[in-house]
């Protein structure tokens, strides 16, 4: 493990970073992530499940998604994943959890390479690359080989974001879910992200600080941009959407997002289910190797979308 430390690139100034030096970063760092000397971190993925890259045709662009099979026999489940990191992050950090879900559920487990942020890239670009992918699969059920009626959708961080999002436009549209599942959700990208006790009691953790949470904010939200318009936690209505398991690990400066966004669902009427993992960080679940935690959290995401992708 200590072999796979000294590999990650060392963190740029947040508040200072050029472009240059953020590529530089982020393409080191999503290498490290990516190698299977990684693993002892991000864990061995699951064998019951084929893990493979395609591409998706989108409105005006082709985006990567990491898809994972099990050996079932279709049409399966659909769940779309979201992987954390916002600025830096790829979906084969988060192999283990997918291709497990996929085995075990079973599914068809679409992660997103979304766009990552940065001063060309904003979160709402990110927001529709979750969205569009979602849209596309269904559309395309056949292709896919999926249930269109069986449609979960599950994010971590920034991603999480990005999947609460899509959970909203899937109401508004008619899209049908049957849940969603929010990992240490950043449901709020407003002013208020700084006001939380959970922001001021666990503001310099290894693994999520404020100077990263300002970083992502200034790359997330452009000046002139609407930032309540993409934080979930202040949308006008949240009834009617698919129920959600929201797991907050309490160590973490955006614990208290999630435990307002469930309280928020739960007041709108929509179930929403609030799991705490005490003296878990931030990112645990893409870290079982680092994380105990991970496995019972695991556990519990799967028997949650077991219930709700059911026939």
């Amino acid at each position: 493990m200590n072999d796979i430390i000294a590999m990650r690139p060392a963190e740029p100034d947040w508040s200072t970073v050029t472009p240059e030096e953020l590529i530089a970063f982020r393409d080191a760092e999503n290498r490290v992530r990516a190698s299977t000397a990684a693993r002892v971190i991000t864990g061995e993925p699951d064998s019951g499940a084929t893990i493979g890259w395609q591409q998706v045709a989108l409105p005006g662009r082709e985006l990567p998604v990491r898809v994972y099979r099990p050996s079932a026999a279709g049409p399966l489940p659909l769940v779309i994943h979201v992987h954390g990191g916002a600025f830096v992050g790829t979906a084969a950090q988060s192999d283990w959890v997918n291709s497990h879900l996929a085995a075990h559920l079973p599914a068809v487990v679409v992660s997103v390479e979304h766009r990552l942020l940065d001063w060309e890239t904003p979160l709402s670009a990110a927001a529709d690359d979750g969205w569009d992918v979602l849209r596309h699969v269904v559309e395309h059920a056949g292709t896919w080989d999926i249930d269109p009626a069986r449609v979960a959708v599950f994010g971590e961080s920034c991603g999480g974001l990005i999947s609460a999002l899509a959970a909203i436009r899937a109401r508004r549209t008619g899209l049908g879910l049957r849940a969603q599942v929010l990992v240490n959700p950043a449901v709020d990208v407003t002013s208020t992200a700084w006001t939380y006790d959970s922001t001021t009691q666990y503001a310099d953790t290894p693994t999520l600080s404020v100077p990263v949470l300002r970083f992502f904010q200034r790359l997330a939200i452009p000046e002139g941009a609407d930032a309540r318009a993409l934080s979930p936690l202040y949308a006008d209505d949240l009834n009617g959407l698919a129920p959600a398991l929201v797991v907050v690990p309490t160590s973490d400066p955006i614990a208290d997002h999630g435990r307002r966004y469930a309280e928020r669902l739960q007041a709108a009427g929509t179930p929403a289910r609030l799991s705490e993992y005490p003296e878990t960080g931030h990112a645990f679940l893409s870290m079982p190797g680092m994380a105990p935690q991970a496995t019972p959290a695991r556990a519990e995401i799967l028997a949650f979308l077991r219930e709700s992708l059911g026939r």
